[in-house]
């Protein structure tokens, strides 16, 4: 319990300090990293796959 509440204050104490300190600073600029619209593929790679395929177990008393 004594853990608990030693997390708790701590977190307290760093949210509050946070929302302090934030008013001073201003909020940072959001800039835009990235365009907004999709990324297009000109073609799907395609996958090799190694081993037998998966088939689900539909009967589990037939193995």
């Amino acid at each position: 319990m004594f853990l608990l509440g030693a997390v708790t204050l701590c977190c307290a104490v760093a949210a509050g300090t946070l929302a302090i300190v934030k008013p001073v600073f201003g909020e940072a600029p959001k800039n835009q990293v990235a365009d907004s619209r999709p990324v297009e593929a000109a073609a799907p790679a395609a996958v090799r796959v190694v081993g037998a395929p998966f088939v689900p177990n539909v009967t589990p008393r037939e193995r």
